[in-house]
């Protein structure tokens, strides 16, 4: 019984690796219909179970989707469908991971507000400065945090690249940012995060790639080093 356990587990990962090879290869497209349970097992020559269980890994992983009374299909395979489940990493981590995953933050956030200095339409920067007027306008933790989220997302999204703006969304944790949002209450340090916002905004005003670069860089490096001394160092 222990040894079958592997087996079984090696036969699923080959499946997932053969049905990620049909797509890689074209042999699927996005928003194709895949071949039933049926087919697809007796072309790997494993079991069904085997099959349905690679499919549900590739659900989970949003590379492929069940459409009720249609059968499976692989989606559209957007960035943001492929990155979800990096969320959880972000939400679930404590301690120096979470510190590791500031630091990935801060360099991937830094080159997305750079680009977005570069490309942001005046429509994208109007919308940035709408969450950073409600921003200040607030001392409620809960609809600061909802602006924060929205001007760093409208940020990312003016940068150009999806993938970029996935990744960064899950390294976003609505969970830690409230936990920082609530601890900057505590400490009044309100009106120091919204210079730090507001000097984002400027730079992207001025279409400065390396002002945004660093500005958006002390931003978050404000957060690593506020997380580091709650760690005790």
């Amino acid at each position: 019984m222990d040894e079958a356990a592997p087996q079984k587990g090696t036969v699923t990962q080959r499946a997932i690796e053969e049905i990620k090879a049909m797509i890689a290869e074209g042999r699927l497209e996005p928003g194709q219909r895949l071949p039933t349970e049926r087919e697809l097992a007796a072309r790997l020559g494993i079991s069904r179970s085997s099959m349905r269980e690679a499919i549900r890994a590739l659900t989970v992983m949003g590379v492929l989707e069940a459409r009720h009374g249609s059968g499976i299909y692989v989606t559209a395979l957007e960035a943001g469908d492929l990155l979800e489940t990096f969320g959880v990493v972000a939400d679930l981590s404590r301690g120096p991971r979470l510190v590791e995953l500031l630091e990935v933050r801060r360099i991937l956030e830094s080159t997305a507000t750079a680009l977005a200095a570069a490309r942001i339409t005046d429509d994208r920067l109007a919308a940035v400065e709408k969450h950073l007027a409600a921003m200040n306008a607030t001392d409620d933790p809960e609809e600061v945090l909802a602006h924060d989220l929205a001007f760093h997302r409208e940020i990312a999204s003016a940068a150009g690249n999806e993938t970029m703006a996935a990744i960064l969304d899950g390294l976003s944790s609505r969970t830690f940012r409230a936990r920082v949002w609530r601890g900057y209450q505590e400490e009044g340090a309100f009106a120091r995060t919204r210079r730090e916002h507001a000097a984002i905004h400027r730079a992207l005003a001025a279409h400065d790639p390396e002002a945004a670069r660093a500005a958006a860089a002390a931003h978050v490096g404000e957060v690593e080093e506020w997380l580091r001394t709650q760690l005790g160092g």
